[in-house]
């Protein structure tokens, strides 16, 4: 008789995102006629950038020919694509890191996922709450349940404090989805600080890095002091160059950061994770790491640094507009989402249904990244220019109304 891996009977029965799909699906159907605009998921809507669109075609015509064909890829990820990295997200903020110690992969989540692999069930986790929910449930799924919940509310400006227990694990986020928040190098610091006393581990999600538009914000952990010791930090391609369809990230695991085993003998966790890709991942595709490779062009710089100005002026105009008809705003500055209170103590999922049923536009109910985001909606600045306006002129002609 096979067994169930129980674990997954502990996780809620709906991902919030198939619930928000299952929801927007009978409305479509419901109202055929209606133009359904969609800024819950966190998916881009600008194609892929001129000189990604090159490197591909290059890239395919490389790999038409026996002489330039490649098969099985390196599990590292390829050295061209790595010195890329290294020199312009790291050497230019002065951090200096190892080609080893930086590995490609194929998408944050999985990645996220994976590192959990390597720490034993017994440590106690600290996630913020509200968060990315995948943290929460890929640690149930391992039967990792001794979850410590770091409230972040509108009174600590969504910026949790440090545990007031002892934490082993810690998801930070930053800027965070989906409130927005960011933290700054004394913040950081403080969490490094606490890190290195308790020897615990920071798993450190800066994969909206790009959208950080406000002076003396970190762009990468490791650019506090003692990081490289006690942080493995996770950056996608996905938001940064539009990759949601072409799959690309890359994981960076210091030498410095080392677990304990039971008898207090030290390991290193990069000689885990490259034997642990070895066996579950294998290796990035080579076309998908020449089109990473081209992002950090010049040309490549240039053109991602237009598309991200271009979500961030949604988001700018989207927080202007809804804070005209009495809405409280958080998040879209340095981040591509709209922490969006809900008026009259309105739950999350009512406005969600408000809103999908009066003026056929989604968002994500902040429930479902954790009981502090009840009373919150998240809105995507990744929708089109013209999507966006007219999502917003709906929300505002039906609040202006009163009709709520």
């Amino acid at each position: 008789m096979a067994s169930v891996n129980e674990h997954f009977l502990e996780l809620e029965n709906d991902y919030l995102f198939y619930t928000i799909s299952t929801k927007t699906n009978e409305y479509k159907k419901k109202n055929p006629e209606k133009k359904v605009i969609n800024l819950g998921i966190g998916d881009v809507s600008l194609p892929l950038v001129p000189t990604v669109i090159k490197a591909l075609h290059n890239v395919t015509d490389e790999m038409s020919k026996k002489e330039t064909f490649r098969g099985y890829g390196l599990v590292q990820g390829y050295d061209f694509l790595i010195e890329k990295i290294l020199e312009v997200e790291y050497r230019k903020r002065g951090v200096y890191l190892d080609k080893d110690e930086v590995f490609i992969s194929a998408g944050s989540k999985g990645d996220l996922a994976g590192i959990a692999e390597l720490l034993s069930l017994n440590n106690k986790v600290a996630i913020t709450d509200p968060v990315y929910p995948a943290y929460r449930d890929t640690n149930i799924m391992l039967g990792r349940n001794d979850i410590v919940y770091l409230k972040a509310t509108e009174e600590n400006n969504f910026v949790p404090g440090m545990p007031k227990e002892h934490v082993d694990i810690i998801y930070l986020c930053s800027p965070n989805n989906p409130t927005g928040a960011v933290l700054n190098k004394e913040q950081l610091k403080q969490w490094v600080e606490y890190a290195k006393v308790n020897k615990s581990i920071i798993l450190y999600d800066s994969v909206y890095e790009a959208f950080i538009s406000e002076e003396n914000i970190p762009h990468s952990i490791y650019e506090i002091e003692g990081a490289m010791d006690v942080a493995i930090e996770f950056r996608s391609f996905s938001k940064l160059a539009g990759f949601t369809g072409v799959r690309s990230s890359f994981v960076v695991v210091p030498k410095g950061v080392k677990a304990y085993t039971s008898d207090n003998k030290e390991v290193e966790l990069n000689n885990l994770w490259r034997r642990r890709q070895s066996t579950k991942f294998g290796a990035a595709s080579y076309i998908t790491q020449r089109a990473s490779e081209a992002v950090y062009s010049l040309e490549g710089q240039k053109e991602i640094k237009e598309n991200i100005k271009f979500y961030q002026d949604n988001a700018r105009y989207m927080k202007e507009e809804l804070e005209k008809v009495g809405f409280a705003v958080y998040g879209g500055l340095n981040s591509p989402y709209l922490w969006v209170k809900t008026p009259n103590n309105m739950k999350s999922w009512e406005l969600f249904d408000i809103l999908l049923n009066k003026t056929a536009v989604v968002v994500t109910p902040g429930v479902g990244f954790g009981e502090c985001g009840e009373g919150y909606v998240r809105i995507t600045a990744f929708g089109s220019k013209e999507d966006t306006k007219e999502a917003v002129t709906r929300i505002k002609k039906l609040f202006s109304k009163g009709e709520v």
